[in-house]
């Protein structure tokens, strides 16, 4: 049986993944960076599935030259960060149930005995 430290453990491995790559373009993009090099095209290729559940939800906003917001993307940082916080403490909750009713149970053996 899996336990609940490494399906958490994996979970914020998936997370902080997915933010890094986030944050990395957010940053890519509001320096301006040129797509032309490997790191920032592999950036946005990496990031492109993550963001495409929250792409046209709010608009880019160009500044001086290339130097872009995407609002969008600042948006998903959040969505992830949150969906996670969610997910583990959904897990938490159920594996604190799982265990206090072991604990119930060995109790209600023991008074048997």
């Amino acid at each position: 049986m899996i336990s609940t430290d490494l399906i958490l453990g994996m979970l914020n491995l998936l997370v902080v993944f997915a933010e890094g790559i986030v944050g990395t373009r957010i940053l890519l993009k509001m320096m301006g960076a040129s797509t032309s090099a490997p790191f920032v095209r592999w950036v946005y290729n990496t990031s492109r599935p993550l963001l495409s559940p929250f792409e046209g939800m709010f608009p880019s906003q160009t500044l001086r030259g290339p130097l872009t917001i995407e609002f969008s993307a600042i948006f998903a940082l959040f969505a992830y960060m949150f969906l996670g916080y969610v997910i583990q403490e959904i897990i938490s909750f159920f594996n604190q149930r799982y265990i206090n009713a072991g604990r119930s149970r060995k109790r209600k053996e023991q008074e048997e005995v």
